[in-house]
């Protein structure tokens, strides 16, 4: 029973770790702009900036938007077509899980260990453990935004949702799979 029990709580933690492994993306962009006409890139200090990240994490996603964009065939450029800012947004999320394990429990309640015992009305039960556990974690939102260096008008914007890694080993990689994701979006399908 508990190598069961130890089974069931470790795939539990898997399918959590999974579901938040993931980058939830959106994206706009204007409908009138020919993004096939962008060839050149720099990056807009100013909003760069502004964004409120360390500077290690301001590195990270730089260097991370720079490899994708040279990888569409962009070029870095002094006099560039098109301007790149970031910024993000962050908020600590609970949660909250009920750990009442067992075959059921159904009733009115009652008292003794895991629905055995004397009780208060029907019902039936067999659990271990029914204290609530909670789990904190970081969820990020980074967004890119691609401004037209002529006109000073932003025509792309890419937002990606996902929680964030604690972990330094993983931070970098966390990083690149958030900036390869929202790029992915670009340019918009229906310029592709």
């Amino acid at each position: 029973m508990k190598r069961l029990l130890k089974t069931l709580s470790i795939l539990a933690l898997l399918i959590i770790v999974t579901s938040c492994s993931s980058v939830r993306v959106a994206t706009d962009y204007d409908q009138n702009v020919a993004f096939n006409e962008y060839k050149t890139f720099a990056f807009f200090k100013t909003g760069i900036d502004k964004a409120e990240i360390n500077d290690l994490d301001k590195r990270r996603i730089l260097r991370a938007i720079e490899a994708e964009l040279l990888a569409k065939g962009f070029t870095k450029s002094e006099n560039p077509d098109l301007l790149v800012s970031l910024f993000t947004k962050s908020q600590q999320r609970v949660d909250v899980y009920n750990n009442a394990w067992g075959m059921g429990a159904w009733g009115w309640g009652g008292w003794g260990w895991g629905g055995f015992g004397p009780g208060f009305g029907p019902g039936w039960g067999w659990g271990w453990n029914n204290q609530p556990s909670t789990s904190v974690s970081v969820e990020g939102v980074l967004y890119i935004d691609l401004i037209d260096a002529n006109k000073k008008e932003l025509v792309w914007q890419g937002m990606g949702t996902g929680f964030l890694s604690r972990n330094m080993d993983k931070k970098e990689q966390r990083i690149k799979e958030f900036v390869t994701k929202i790029m992915e979006k670009y340019p918009p399908e229906s310029q592709k």
